[in-house]
């Protein structure tokens, strides 16, 4: 297939009215709905204004790619645009953009069709095809220099498609259409230039295209991965490696050659991450890291389990209804049983890959079960926590310890000898500090029990204003495992102050473009609709993309009505055993309809407070 059986004369724009991003997306919507080639036009620029929230698609160099994969595309299609004066699109290089190229993908749209709009991104890379359609002076100018550029490429495919070397790469984006190819592009054309072997595997959305083999990788000095998605790093252990976002591979690709040339990178270890990766995604790695793969695949458990655990209570777990029992046994007994143990197991294989999770799991069950007189959680989150982190690395070490072994052996290192040896010393620790660990447990929640007052409401303050830092970020999610650990321990009364919290963001932001229309674009007030709901679920993510347009004004507005709530929910004394859900478990609210009723008023007095310092902050659009 070719690229102009997509981009055909209906779907460009050589003179682009757009003066601002929303307007451009705008615009590109319109021409591709005009040519029928959507079936939901809001639904498919909503697509398109999310995958703008995960980050730009403008990309650098004065070309911006927006993309979306949605079923709201009747017939894949691109949409071509041309400024003439360039608009700020909010560009990577931060340089005005000109030229854009709009990718309707739809969700059925089969691999011809996906390689076919990902090798047009892979075109942009060349600077004299970008100069001819600057140049173009009609719509058939446009089809003529993308015709022409794919017969060039075409003649070429043959060199193109045997790469073979010493440097090799993996190029990744979350949506596998553009960027991974851009990527890929861009590095097998520098490398070229400089007298550089290099092959690189793509990871798009029509699945991995020319695999490194075992051979390609045995072979290697050094391997570059440039994504912004997961990639398997296994098969590269003991070679150098320099992990980057994609977008790096695309401006900087000379350097990360150079580099890789060099080996001037850390020798990959399973399950381990290197400094280069830290440094460019500006991503917390280590500890932060190995924490969250715990709590990520701990809350599943958390919600269903929390929410089962408080219906039972809604029915009368203490009258002995059978039913109501039923729910306890499946989200006590089952699953909010297995939170530390899970919460340990995973840390510990988010450290030491596979071998780490059985030594894990066996901490984190030593950690809840092994208690002292008067304290029959154990030692809980905490000792969830430090089994996690003891088993992750002491099987790291045990993995040094046998490196010596004759290959021979090899085969049953991760059946026995990990296993073995890593779960018998994690259990044997664990079994001597576990008593110590649960007594420190539970004096901080008995202190924390015995706060009252000016105090409580401090605290309060300080876990609903945590919420709303990075809505969803690692403060937010510090705050929400403060919650969910006073939970387990029997305290209902922070996770109620976290979830409050958290609800605030979104409808603060819903509220203010209701009610301060005049300083929110068209899109934001769209936006604003969807909010609604999303605070009302405890979805606090729902405010990302206000913050991240408007950090200065929205993040401290959204912190400070955050605070609030959380504040008024201590004060009014607000327990609540369901860990999630949002409005939907306001009804699972301890002590009857008039808490229920102060739950309600410290989440609206806080979304209210937040949108009316967020509409007196930002500048009115009629001014500007």
């Amino acid at each position: 297939m070719k690229i102009t059986d997509l981009l055909t004369k209906d779907t460009i724009l050589l003179n682009m009215s757009a003066a601002s991003k929303p307007e451009a997306i705008d615009e590109l919507v319109g021409k591709l709905d005009g040519a029928g080639k959507l079936k939901d036009r809001d639904a498919f620029k909503q697509a398109i204004n999310d995958r703008e929230a995960q980050s730009t698609t403008g990309i650098g160099e004065g070309i911006a790619i927006p993309h979306a994969k949605t079923s709201a595309v009747d017939t894949p299609a691109i949409a071509f645009g041309r400024s003439q004066e360039g608009l700020d699109y909010e560009s990577l290089d931060g340089q005005p953009t000109n030229l854009f190229f709009m990718i309707a993908a739809s969700e059925g749209a089969n691999n011809t069709h996906l390689e076919t709009l990902s090798r047009l991104s892979s075109f942009l890379m060349d600077n004299k095809f970008r100069e001819k359609l600057e140049a173009a002076k009609t719509e058939a100018d446009v089809i003529e220099a993308i015709n022409a550029k794919e017969a060039e490429e075409d003649d070429d495919e043959e060199t193109a498609d045997q790469p073979a070397g010493k440097i090799l790469a993996v190029t990744a984006c979350p949506t596998g259409i553009a960027h991974t190819f851009m990527a890929a592009d861009k590095l097998k054309a520098t490398a070229k230039e400089m007298g550089v072997n290099i092959k690189v595997q793509t990871n798009g959305s029509g699945g991995i295209k020319n695999r490194l083999t075992n051979e390609d990788i045995a072979e290697a000095d050094a391997i570059i991965v440039a994504a912004d998605t997961k990639v398997d790093m296994e098969p590269f252990n003991g070679k150098p490696v320099i992990e980057v976002p994609v977008a790096k591979a695309i401006h900087e690709p000379k350097e990360l050659i150079n580099k890789a040339v060099n080996k001037d990178a850390p020798l990959y270890q399973g399950g381990g991450s290197n400094k280069e990766s830290s440094d460019e995604k500006g991503q917390r790695k280590g500890v932060y890291k190995h924490l969250m793969n715990g709590v990520s695949n701990m809350l599943p458990f958390v919600v269903g389990g929390g929410i089962l655990i408080a219906i039972s209570f809604f029915f009368g777990i203490e009258s002995d209804n059978q039913f109501a029992q039923m729910l306890s046994t499946i989200g006590g007994d089952a699953a909010f049983f297995l939170l530390v143990p899970v919460l340990a197991g995973f840390i510990a294989m988010s450290i030491a890959d596979r071998p780490g999770f059985a030594p894990g799991m066996i901490g984190g069950f030593i950690a809840i079960t092994q208690t002292v007189e008067g304290a029959g959680n154990g030692s809980g989150f905490l000792g969830g926590l430090i089994a996690g982190f003891l088993a992750g690395y002491l099987t790291l070490l045990i993995k040094k310890w046998l490196e010596g072994l004759p290959a021979i052996l090899d085969g049953m290192k991760t059946v026995l000898f990990y296993p073995v040896l890593a779960i018998f010393g994690t259990g044997m620790i664990m079994l001597l500090i576990n008593p110590a660990l649960t007594s420190v447990y539970t004096a901080l929640f008995g202190f924390l029990e015995s706060m009252s007052g000016s105090n409580l409401a401090l605290l309060g303050l300080i876990v609903g204003g945590m919420m709303a830092v990075d809505m969803g970020g690692p403060v937010n999610k510090a705050a929400y495992t403060f919650g969910i650990a006073a939970l387990d321990a029997g305290n209902y009364t922070f996770i109620a102050a976290a979830m409050a919290g958290g609800m605030v963001p979104p409808l603060a932001m819903a509220l203010a473009t209701t009610f301060f229309k005049n300083k929110f674009t068209d899109q934001e007030r769209e936006t604003g609709k969807a909010a609604y709901p999303l605070g009302a679920f405890f979805i606090t993510e729902g405010a990302i993309p206000f913050a991240a347009a408007d950090p200065g004004r929205v993040i401290p507005s959204m912190v400070a009505g955050s605070a609030l709530t959380g504040m008024l929910t201590m004060l009014f004394g607000i327990g609540l055993r369901a860990p999630h859900g949002g409005i939907i478990v306001a009804p699972l609210v301890e002590g009857g309809f008039m808490q229920i009723v102060l739950y309600l008023v410290a989440i609206i007095a806080g979304s209210i407070l937040g949108a009316i310092i967020v509409g007196f902050l930002k500048k009115d659009l009629r001014k500007a």
